[in-house]
């Protein structure tokens, strides 16, 4: 049997930006709201309200966040999975971050009634 998630939709809209593997982490990146920061050895990637990206920085804008409340153990399997799958197999994108107590997922506004729907139907519960 799937896992059965309660989601809880953060506020405000969020923005995916990329910088430049060796770029340091800007000041815009620190403040409110959930906050995401990502180096590898090709970019160094940010997730956070999309209002204080400057128009400059590459960047997709328009995503909501929903956090799944949690936390779930390391060893606890198909948490994402259960969320995520719906979502896929309906044909809506994602973008899933995890921490360290849990994972957030974000869907393109346009697409969150249409999410809000698949992960209902799928048995999840939406705050």
């Amino acid at each position: 049997m799937a896992a059965r998630v309660t989601l809880k939709r953060l506020p405000g809209l969020y923005a995916i930006a990329r910088l430049g593997a060796s770029d340091g982490i800007p000041a815009w990146a620190n403040g409110a709201g959930f906050v995401s920061i990502t180096r590898t050895d090709d970019e160094l990637s940010i997730t956070c309200l999309q209002d204080r990206v400057p128009d400059a920085v590459r960047q997709d804008r328009d995503w909501v966040a929903f956090k799944l409340q949690g936390p779930f153990a390391f060893d606890e399997t198909g948490i994402v999975l259960s969320v995520i799958r719906p979502l896929s197999e309906n044909d809506l994108g994602i973008f899933v971050v995890s921490t360290f107590d849990g994972d957030h997922l974000l869907v393109k506004a346009a697409d969150e009634p249409a999410a809000r729907q698949h992960l209902g139907e799928a048995g999840h519960t939406l705050l």
